[in-house]
């Protein structure tokens, strides 16, 4: 079995921009989704192609948010794409407005086969789903990450994805190394390539994200824990996580550079003002994303 260190999914080539799909919604206000995959992705030298899973007038934790579903726009958009040639190596998919994207996206599989499938369980944190999830959604969620190359859940996703119960221990806090590597293991086992596990912090001053695959290694890669919750982080991380896979990074490097993107992105982001509710600031760093090159 390889060591993570040495599992490169893409293999980058001269002067190629490969071409992304983004499967996420988008956000006017606080920057999360495609507002973070665009700007970093394009960063890495990608051509990101955006496919909005839903429009938003705001990311969720402001009151009074509007939802526009874009669940019956979303055949014919893609269809126009085949008429007009359009290629994709990646199909990256994150935040999903309704159970018949699952079906979408699998389309989009079919289309591309030879693309790498990246699936951002986006759908729950901290023990809690999130609003416009219903159980539908989630079930759905979770058979489409059995179809990932790369999944890249948090604790309480996985629960979901598990078919587990979540609660305030699937916040992240003391889970140890055998039972981060048992649940990586079990999802493995449902049918997904590679996992990156997100999030785990123990009181100890540290964030850890641990990733293993079926030919790879468990690794952990681990950062300085920020005592304060931003929007929009694990889009970060999965987003710089693609990047650096797409500029032709073991997994194990991406995970590292994700890490410590969204680690430095944090320290920014607290220097804005009203940085709770604004999201996370991560567009000063995006030189280091492009040194990725």
């Amino acid at each position: 079995m390889a060591n993570a260190t040495e599992t490169v999914l893409y293999k980058r080539e001269g002067d190629y921009i490969p071409r992304v799909a983004a499967v996420h919604d988008l956000c006017g206000y606080g920057k999360c989704s495609l507002g973070v995959a665009i700007p970093v992705l394009s960063a890495a030298g990608c051509d990101v192609c955006p496919v909005p899973t839903g429009l938003f007038s705001s990311h969720t934790a402001f009151p009074g948010w509007y939802m526009h579903d874009t669940t019956a726009i979303l055949p014919d958009y893609l269809n126009a794409w085949k008429g007009i040639g359009v290629d994709i190596d990646a199909v990256y998919s994150g935040f999903l407005g309704a159970p018949e994207q699952v079906d979408i996206i699998r389309g989009i599989y079919e289309t591309y086969p030879h693309a790498l499938r990246v699936v951002d369980p986006v759908m729950a944190d901290h023990g809690k789903v999130y609003p416009t999830y219903t159980p539908e959604l989630c079930q759905a969620m979770a058979d489409l990450a059995a179809d990932a190359d790369i999944l890249t859940p948090n604790l309480t996703e996985a629960a979901i994805i598990l078919g587990e119960p979540i609660g305030d221990e699937w916040g992240g806090v003391d889970i140890d190394d055998a039972e981060a590597e048992r649940i990586v293991r079990a999802l493995l086992d449902k049918g997904a390539k590679n996992v990156v596990l997100k999030g785990i912090q123990r009181g100890d001053g540290m964030i850890r994200n641990f990733v293993a695959g079926r030919d790879c290694e468990f690794f952990e890669a681990k950062n300085e824990y920020l005592p304060y919750m931003l929007h929009g982080t694990g889009d970060l991380y999965a987003s710089a996580l693609l990047a650096a896979v797409m500029a032709g990074r073991s997994l194990a490097e991406a995970a590292t550079f994700a890490g410590d993107l969204t680690h430095d992105a944090m320290i920014v982001s607290a220097k804005q003002p009203d940085f709770k509710n604004r999201g996370v600031s991560f567009e000063l760093l995006l030189g280091k994303v492009t040194g990725l090159l």
